[in-house]
């Protein structure tokens, strides 16, 4: 036996009834004190009545909606043809839930809906339904075809024409605006999201973290909106293959449209947002000024490190000039001292001289009486011996002068001039023996450790002296490694040339004439060098393999083959070169 509609209602009222009061009733008894695990019990009845009563409001909602004429009114003005068209969360009855609306609400409001307006009940009820041209409940039927299919529902609510894909303003009149206008913004396309739970926009009490994780979030922002539902056409309703193939591309294409106009749409708005947040304009600015304060900081610690330095270095100073002076006059002291030992030596030889003296003219000069000339050439000796004579030699002989009568003081003047005559004979005679050997070890122009110059070396010292002319940088650097790398090892002089001595050989060698080495050549202008150079790019080997070099010859005027030839080797030697020296000086 089928119900009526009214009693169906009544029938849900009751049983909604009955249920409170029991968890009513349940709660009377929870009123006795409650151990630690029965507050577990208390919390988890309390949740299951606020789920009940959710559930209880929802089907009043739900009744009241489906019973009022304006709804009855909107079914009866539906046309099945048009069913993509209609809003089937307002068909079934679930306009004021649509997509937050449960798998029961939407059964629970099919079954009313097909309670009162099925086509047999409104038959049964006198009322006329119009089969041939589709009747309302096929609308019905339809709505909740797509919304009990969970894939066809997430398309649907991906398009809900009810939804506002507005874009929020990109200027806004004061910074408090922006929390009310954007916040709402993002709670709105929240929903849309594939990663939750999705971080809202927050307030001015956010921190700097939740501020940066929101936007990285948002910019990374995976939506699973969806638009198949908007498909122009049905790919089953082609008649081949191809044809639904060709639906199908043409569907992709506008999805994949949409899909892009949808993600630039909140790109745009996260943009905006990220410009206008007033949170992130003061962490930028907290940024900066923390970045200044460690440049800042930087900053003080190398002046501090400065000053240091300075301070270290200016007592290095202070330090080494103080040793500097006390070293100073250590040496002043001591050549003070030195000098006044030499004072008191010269004073002392100055007296000794004086005594010898006193002692020669006493003693005439220890000559004989009536001859005249021995005294005079005593005279002669007494003064080559206070110059040749030292302080203790002196100090000595005229100790024993005092002590000996004449005669035999005599014979000690004659004997220590006879000494003193031996010891310069010996010493003119080493002198006379060393200068030879001296002169013929230091030959005029040359140094000790000179050699002769062969024919070979002379003739490298010709080509490298004109293939580096006079103001290439280390000339005879350069040279003397061009003639080591290139004489024979049978060469006297193999080991090695210096740049010193080819510099003084090629100076000898202009000096005095004889095989000139700056002449011998003809040298290159630096008008031939570069109609040379010209010539050899214009000339190329690969272009002209026979007759290149007569080319080259008549682009240069007073050239010859060979000449050019022989310039061409040296050119290429001279870049060797300098490379090897180049090589050898790092």
């Amino acid at each position: 036996m089928e119900l009526s509609p009214a009693g169906t209602r009544s029938d849900l009222y009751r049983s909604t009834v009955d249920r409170s009061l029991v968890i009513a009733r349940k709660e009377d008894i929870l009123f006795s004190p409650l151990t630690p695990s029965g507050k577990g019990v208390l919390k988890r009845v309390k949740t299951q009545q606020k789920r009940r009563a959710l559930q209880y409001e929802r089907s009043l909602e739900v009744a009241q909606l489906v019973d009022s004429e304006q709804d009855v009114a909107f079914l009866r003005g539906l046309d099945p043809v048009k069913w993509k068209e209609q809003d089937h969360y307002r068909v079934v009855g679930l306009k004021h839930l649509r997509e937050k609306a449960t798998e029961d609400d939407i059964k629970k409001a099919y079954r009313l809906r097909v309670l009162k307006h099925h086509p047999d009940k409104r038959q049964s009820a006198g009322e006329f339904v119009n089969t041939e041209d589709g009747d309302y409940f096929s609308c019905i039927v339809k709505a909740y075809e797509i919304l009990s299919n969970p894939a066809k529902r997430r398309a649907y609510d991906s398009v809900d024409p009810l939804f506002d894909n507005y874009t929020p303003p990109k200027t806004l009149k004061s910074p408090e605006d922006f929390f009310t206008i954007y916040g709402k913004w993002f709670a709105l396309n929240a929903q849309w999201s594939t990663r939750q739970p999705v971080p809202l926009l927050g307030n001015f009490l956010s921190t700097q973290h939740q501020v940066d994780s929101f936007y990285e979030f948002w910019y990374d922002f995976d939506s699973w909106r969806e638009y198949s539902y908007l498909d122009e056409e049905d790919k089953e309703q082609g008649h081949c293959r191809e044809e639904r193939r060709f639906i199908e591309k043409e569907n992709k294409a506008q999805r994949a449209k949409l899909k892009k106009e949808e993600m630039a749409r909140v790109r745009s708005v996260v943009e905006s947002a990220f410009r206008l947040d007033p949170r992130v304009a003061l962490y930028k600015e907290l940024s900066r000024l923390e970045k200044l304060e460690k440049k800042l900081a930087k900053q003080k610690a190398y002046q501090a490190e400065k000053e240091h330095f300075q301070k270290v270095k200016e007592e290095e100073k202070r330090v080494a000039k103080e040793e500097e002076v006390r070293r100073q006059a250590e040496e002043q002291e001591k050549e003070a001292a030195a000098k006044k030992i030499r004072d008191a030596q010269k004073k002392a030889l100055k007296k000794e001289r004086k005594s010898f003296r006193t002692l020669c003219k006493t003693n005439n000069y220890y000559g004989l009486d009536d001859d005249e000339k021995s005294r005079v050439e005593n005279m002669a000796k007494m003064e080559q011996l206070c110059e040749i004579l030292e302080l203790d030699e002196l100090a000595k002989l005229n100790e024993s002068l005092e002590k000996l009568g004449l005669d035999e003081s005599r014979q000690e003047f004659e004997k220590v001039v006879k000494t003193v005559a031996e010891r310069i004979a010996e010493e003119k005679a080493k002198t006379a023996k060393e200068a030879p050997s001296k002169q013929d070890d230091h030959p005029k122009g040359k140094s000790s450790g000179d050699q002769e110059w062969g024919h070979e070396e002379l003739q490298l010292l010709i080509k490298a002296v004109n293939l580096f002319p006079a103001g290439t940088a280390q000339r005879w650097e350069v040279v003397a490694n061009f003639i080591n790398q290139h004489q024979s090892q049978d060469e006297p002089s193999s080991k090695g040339r210096t740049a010193k001595e080819l510099e003084v050989e090629a100076e000898s060698g202009a000096a005095s004439g004889s095989k000139s080495t700056e002449n011998m050549v003809k040298v290159w202008t630096a008008q031939e060098q570069k109609l040379l150079e010209q010539a050899l790019k214009t000339y190329s080997a690969a272009a002209h393999p026979g007759d290149r070099w007569e080319k080259v010859a008549e682009s240069v005027p007073g050239r010859s083959k060979k000449e050019c030839m022989a310039r061409f080797k040296e050119l290429a030697a001279l870049v060797k070169a300098k490379k090897s020296a180049q090589s050898l000086k790092e």
